[in-house]
């Protein structure tokens, strides 16, 4: 049964826009955005999410993060007017706010429906899974306010699709539909809206099911080493693999096998 996260940090007393809840029985905290009907991200939001990453990041009770909404968009995007009253210093910052997803080690699912816009759609982007509905439309809609994005999106997007698409995306403030998103390798699954939640619910189910350590091992290689060159990766992935062979999970894990048992990883 899910209930309300308790922070002792005071700058999350009260959270602007959204709220978060955690599942110690399924070893799940859910970051909801809660600002219908489009979920406009503020400002004040971004800094917060940040440390709600990283709080959710050092408690031992979470092992998989939801990012979700509530009702039909997951998001139009940021407060508009909140980029005239930031400083510049304030903006420069965006990006490593939105980017606490990736940094985070744990295993970060987004479900996206309807629009995911902007800062919607980067803050995806940073997720390690997107499930999506097939409502999504995804979009960075910068140029048609003479500007760029600014937290990320067109540097994720970029890895993901190529330049040839991102630019079309990027300089036309072109939509992107579901299934375009989940043919070109943006998102991880495409589902009918009325199954999203049952189909983050099975993919968290699933993540729970492996090593913490060896969870956290892979997504930081895999980050680390997006940008490396091939002989640079496969050392790293080798004195990875090195290192988790000393691990109890490692251990556990041949055991089981050989026992023909699931195993009972401990994150050690």
């Amino acid at each position: 049964m899910a209930s309300t996260y308790t922070f002792a940090d005071p700058r999350l007393a009260k959270l602007d826009g959204f709220q978060v809840e955690i599942d110690e029985a399924r070893e799940r905290a859910d970051i909801i955005l809660n600002r219908p009907p489009l979920n406009v991200v503020s400002m004040p939001e971004r800094d917060q999410l940040r440390l709600v990453f990283e709080t959710l990041d050092e408690d031992a009770r979470v092992r998989v993060i939801v990012v979700r909404s509530v009702g039909e968009h997951f998001s139009s995007g940021g407060n508009i007017g909140g980029f005239m009253e930031a400083t510049p210093e304030k903006v420069s910052q965006l990006a490593w706010n939105i980017a606490s997803p990736a940094r985070c080690s744990k295993p970060v699912i987004v479900a996206n429906r309807g629009y995911c816009f902007g800062v919607g759609f980067e803050l995806s982007l940073a997720c390690d899974f997107r499930i999506i509905s097939e409502t999504t439309l995804y979009a960075l809609p910068e140029q048609k306010l003479g500007q760029i994005p600014g937290s990320g999106g067109s540097a994720r997007l970029q890895k993901m699709v190529g330049i040839t698409r991102t630019k079309d995306i990027v300089m036309r403030s072109k939509r992107i539909t579901a299934k375009q998103a989940f043919d070109w390798g943006i998102a991880t699954e495409c589902v009918p809206d009325a199954e999203l939640e049952k189909a983050t619910d099975r993919l968290v189910d699933e993540l729970r099911t492996f090593s913490p350590l060896a969870q956290r091992t892979a997504k930081k290689l895999l980050n680390d080493t997006e940008d490396s060159t091939l002989s640079i990766a496969i050392e790293l992935e080798g004195h990875c693999y090195s290192r988790l062979r000393q691990s109890d999970d490692f251990k556990e894990g041949v055991e089981a096998f050989n026992a023909k048992r699931p195993p009972k990883f401990i994150g050690s």
